[in-house]
């Protein structure tokens, strides 16, 4: 069953679980993913915006939708925590991603001056990002909380808590690792020339020197991994390379009837996007000593957050700007990278796919196309799939183990914040 169609038919099934309250969701897994804890989240209502012309495209779609101002409300609706106030989620975590951003350019530092360039290139002063899945990690780890079991002396529960805190902001600075590693990789393969606002690796140092770099990253990730001596994470995050070269093996190498099927393309996503955050933040849990049921909450909070992230992307590469974005927009189809709003155009018009199926070499293919996107509501519904799993997301946060500490309900605000922050960016 194609997951976007399971996903409207998410359905509860009340069953007692040790927290104590009556949940059992039902949705579709990706293939490899872990059950889901997450209760299903009310549809979102985003009206038809109606036949357009090409030229009004990108206004027709700007983020002052009306119907997404209740967005917020929607996600939040189900965490009886939620409090008016405000929190910047980066804010929460600033001092420790300023540590942790000091602690990756020491950790990427090579032998070789020219590769030791190339692998701090996006760890640089002013170009490391928006250092989202940091930020997660971290406002997971405090989220998770957990105390010593046993009245120890003070000291040593304070030291204990510091040696925890330090194996997961490793596991931040790994997750960071490969996620820029990926980054050098794809823009090779994509014969990418701009990333992050400035020129693409490959575009100034070559396509060699850019993917010895991801490999040099991807060996310094796997050294902080091994220090961490725990298997399962060990497992977990090798996992995740894996993940990674088979979704991006999966975009290479599509049949025409999986380029046009969008639960390969939700599967593609999941590799490519959501595993890496997905396993990460179970890592996070694992390393706190958590239950399997806490480390599964963790895991599909990452993964939907990463699927409404990725598609919400998808969103933008139609609609936004190479300014606003930091690459070229239009950059997928012209690459012949068929996404989510694509799909759902042809789902409306059928005779999209001939389109698709001749590809985008020729450039009034890439025009055809997009007449027919203006027309559809491939945009709108692709935001309402971002916005279920935004509250997918959310409703995992809901259901973790009741805690009063002050700090971590902040951090779980913060995460639920995020899962608003997703789908209503505009870069």
């Amino acid at each position: 069953m194609l997951i976007y169609r399971g996903l409207s038919r998410i359905s509860r099934i009340s069953k007692k679980t040790s927290f104590g309250r009556r949940w059992l969701p039902s949705h579709p897994l990706l293939s490899g993913a872990s059950h889901s804890a997450a209760a299903a989240a009310a549809d979102s209502s985003v009206k038809d915006s109606g036949n357009i012309s090409l030229s009004k495209t990108r206004e027709a779609y700007s983020w002052s939708l009306p119907a997404l101002h209740g967005i917020r409300h929607q996600i939040h609706h189900q965490s009886s925590s939620v409090i008016e106030e405000q929190l910047d989620p980066f804010s929460l975590v600033a001092d420790e991603l300023s540590i942790l951003a000091k602690r990756l350019r020491s950790m990427v530092v090579a032998e070789v001056p020219k590769l030791a360039s190339a692998a701090e290139y996006f760890f640089k002063m002013g170009v490391e990002g928006k250092r989202f899945r940091p930020t997660v990690l971290l406002l997971m780890a405090t989220a998770l909380n957990v105390r010593v079991p046993e009245p120890l002396h003070d000291g040593v529960e304070d030291a204990l808590a510091t040696e925890l805190r330090t194996r997961q902001q490793c596991i931040a600075e790994i997750t960071e690792m490969i996620h820029v590693a990926s980054l050098l990789h794809d823009d090779v393969l994509d014969d990418a020339d701009t990333r992050r606002g400035i020129g693409s690796l490959n575009f100034v140092m070559g396509n060699k020197l850019a993917v010895l770099a991801g490999d040099f990253l991807l060996s310094r990730a796997c050294v902080a991994l091994a220090s961490l001596k725990n298997t399962e994470v060990v497992t977990l995050l090798a996992t995740v390379v894996e993940h990674l070269v088979t979704g991006e093996t999966m975009q290479m190498t599509t049949s025409s009837d999986q380029r046009c099927s969008m639960d390969y393309y939700m599967q593609k996503t999941y590799y490519k996007t959501a595993s890496l955050i997905s396993n990460s933040c179970k890592a996070i849990a694992l390393l706190a000593g958590q239950t399997a049921e806490v480390a599964i909450l963790a895991f599909d909070y990452g993964k939907n957050l990463g699927l409404a992230y990725q598609l919400i992307d998808d969103v933008l590469d139609f609609t936004g700007t190479s300014a606003s974005l930091g690459k070229g927009s239009l950059s997928d189809i012209q690459h012949g990278i068929i996404t989510a709003p694509i799909l759902f155009a042809m789902e409306e018009f059928p005779q999209l796919r001939t389109v698709v199926e001749q590809g985008f070499e020729d450039s009034s293919n890439v025009d055809i196309a997009l007449e027919y996107l203006g027309k559809s509501r491939g945009i709108q519904k692709t935001r309402e799939l971002a916005v279920k799993h935004a509250n997918l997301a959310a409703a995992a946060i809901d259901c973790l183990p009741e805690n009063n500490d002050e700090d971590v309900r902040k951090s779980r605000r913060a995460l639920l914040d995020l899962t608003h922050r997703v789908i209503t960016r505009n870069k």
